[in-house]
């Protein structure tokens, strides 16, 4: 399938039924639909071309994410860029995509500004928000309303791009298909509950998990309520009003809306499903928002190269068959996805067995062509005939995957590997600590010293000496950190992700 095979199986459905909603305005199936194929056809009147890359800078927006429609009924390639990103990041992501055109918000115009100069295959610019110098705006880019259909290109080709940075700090690009987008939407579809049309509600960037989540719920006809930033009032108030049945947050954003005050008197009947993903989530915490959110956390294992659903945690694989927490299990990433073979591996290319540590490798139709313009790299990711995550983690007896750290986050001190996700998730059961995360800073003695950062609860003070006294007395005194500092916010992604190489910069200078 296409991108825009979703959007049009949704309008199967109905087309007068609402498709992409922000705040007061709300738009159908069946003028999504239009859209995208003015939107096409714009495209093919500025010469793109089947195949040729367009990308798309914008905070969520309806009009925004109708253009990934557009692009895709015009055989081209989706590269959503991440509007966080430096300048010379996106300059760099958007050379390498070969990228012909681009559009953008006006609030990004100084950075357009910025980088248009050192892209000459950047012949289309457009600004979907108002007249900009050198950029055509979008009204009179896609120019009247007409009634000619605009399918161009095959469907099996590369469907998007997608940047993601690498240990050399060079930006790779991520090719991912058709196929994959398509195993990537069966797996949600038949993995998580979905019962009548859902309504899915997107804080989180659409450049990210939030977009591609999109898919299988308008190929079931459903309502995607987009917000434009990330506000928590807001997002408790829309889950009410709205009706929200499914809906995604990273595991810092959970932790913040445990503790706001709206919580306690928000209607959250309505909810199926609440994703959680992008990060590992604290047990506790988990623990915590099942009684607050009730039985509907699910869940989500993966990364840009295998989309979303290496591995799932459902809802009910949360509980007992009694009912019970299944307290053991919360800390795991669940159990490999139906169309989804998972191994552990070591630096040899020999599977483990259950328990031991290693690489988390994957075989699936849901992995990646390989990175763009970049045979070394697809070499070394698919080594031994299985794709290579780059986590470090363990299949228990019963299939559960247990993510340990990222390969690149684990801290050597005196001869010891130390995986700054086990020492974080014994932080976050620490009553008085909100969030937390933990480095390794060279150490003259022991190699690595391994430093937590952390951040205390609203109005709660935390003790350094007894802070490593409880985690030592949790998982022991070498993975315990040697340091504890108090921040009161931490530095984040826009997904709430913390960012721990901006912690280490802040503390090395």
């Amino acid at each position: 399938m296409r991108l825009t095979d979703y959007l049009d199986k949704g309008a199967s459905l109905g087309t007068a039924a609402p498709c992409l909603t922000m705040g007061d305005r709300s738009y159908t199936y069946g003028a999504i639909v239009s859209q995208s194929h003015r939107i096409a056809l714009a495209l093919n009147r500025s010469g793109v071309q089947p195949g040729d890359k367009v990308a798309i800078l914008s905070a969520n927006d309806p009009t925004a994410f109708t253009c990934v429609f557009g692009i895709s009924r015009a055989g081209a390639v989706w590269c959503p860029v991440n509007p966080r990103n430096e300048a010379a990041e996106n300059r760099d992501l958007l050379d390498l995509f070969d990228c012909r055109c681009l559009i953008y918000q006006s609030s990004f115009q100084a950075l357009v500004d910025r980088i248009k100069p050192e892209l000459p295959t950047l012949t289309t610019l457009v600004c979907l928000d108002g007249p900009a110098d050198g950029a055509s705006s979008f009204e009179e880019w896609i120019g009247e309303s007409s009634t000619a259909d605009a399918e161009f290109g095959p469907i099996d080709d590369v469907a998007m791009l997608v940047g993601t940075g690498g240990t050399t700090g060079k930006p790779k690009g991520v090719m991912l298909t058709g196929r994959n987008i398509e195993t990537m939407s069966a797996l949600t579809l038949m993995g998580y509950p979905f019962d009548g049309r859902p309504v899915y509600l997107a804080l989180a960037p659409l450049t990210h998990a939030a977009g591609v989540l999109c898919f299988p719920i308008l190929a079931l006809g459903g309502q995607v309520v987009i917000m434009p930033k990330p506000d928590l009032p807001q997002f408790l108030s829309l889950v009410e009003q709205k009706r929200v049945t499914h809906t995604f947050l990273p595991p810092t954003l959970i932790y913040m809306l445990l503790e706001h005050p709206a919580l306690a008197t928000t209607n959250l009947e309505s909810l199926q499903c609440f994703w959680y993903g992008a990060a590992p989530m604290s047990p506790t915490r988990l623990e915590e928002a099942l009684g607050r959110f009730g039985p509907v956390m699910a869940q989500l294992f993966g990364q840009s190269e295998a989309p979303m659903m290496i591995s799932m945690l459902p809802p009910k694989d949360h509980f007992n068959t009694d009912g019970t927490v299944a307290r053991a299990r919360l800390a795991s990433a669940g159990r490999p996805a139906p169309l989804v073979t998972v191994a552990i591996m070591d630096a040899n290319g020999t599977l483990l067995p259950s328990g031991e540590r290693g690489e988390v490798v994957v075989r699936s139709s849901l992995v990646m062509a390989g990175y763009y313009k970049n045979p070394e790299a697809t070499a070394e990711a698919a080594k031994f005939g299985w794709h290579h995550t780059g986590d470090i983690g363990y299949l228990d007896d019963d299939n559960f995957l247990f993510i340990v750290d990222r390969a690149k986050d684990m801290i050597i001190t005196g001869g010891f590997n130390v995986y700054s996700v086990e020492v974080e998730q014994a932080l976050l059961e620490h009553p008085d600590i909100q969030d937390c995360g933990v480095i390794g800073l060279p150490d003259d003695k022991w190699g690595e010293r391994v430093v937590a950062v952390v951040q205390p609860h609203a109005g709660r003070t935390v003790d350094e000496g007894e802070v490593i006294a409880f985690v030592k007395a949790r998982i022991g005194s070498v993975k315990a950190p040697k340091a504890v500092l108090i921040w009161p916010d931490l530095p984040r992604s826009k997904v709430g992700k913390v960012l721990k190489n901006e912690i280490k910069g802040q503390l090395t200078g």
